[in-house]
């Protein structure tokens, strides 16, 4: 219980970070954007084009849905070799700032161990 409140702890850290924020919003923006395309090229469904997005740019793709249209297979390429940099980055910087977290309160630990039991010098 003690390690999941301290991942929370450090994705709570993380979203106050004006960088994880800001690739966040961009990473958010792109998908919506990528779901209004394929609504309009691909004449989906809104929600099926935002999973599409999803999927596509996590590189997960299950290939339930694939572009059909020319428009929506030139896009999609632009968009994953766009769109994978930056969600790796996002993921990138989100793990970075739950870690950093989590070393700062470790060493906080420490140095509060070490106030209360000063080592012994001969």
């Amino acid at each position: 219980m003690r390690m999941i409140a301290e991942l929370w702890r450090g994705v709570r850290a993380a979203f106050s970070d004006r960088n994880v924020l800001s690739l966040m919003a961009f990473t958010c923006t792109i998908v919506l954007c990528a779901a209004i395309f394929y609504s309009w090229a691909e004449d989906w469904s809104f929600l099926d084009a935002v999973y599409f997005s999803v999927i596509t740019i996590s590189t997960v793709g299950y290939g339930d849905f694939s572009p059909q249209t020319f428009a929506g297979k030139m896009f999609t390429i632009v968009y994953v070799l766009i769109g994978l940099g930056v969600f790796v980055a996002t993921a990138t910087t989100v793990a970075t700032a739950i870690l950093s977290h989590r070393l700062k309160d470790e060493d906080g630990a420490d140095r509060k161990r070490r106030a209360r039991h000063p080592k012994k010098r001969p």
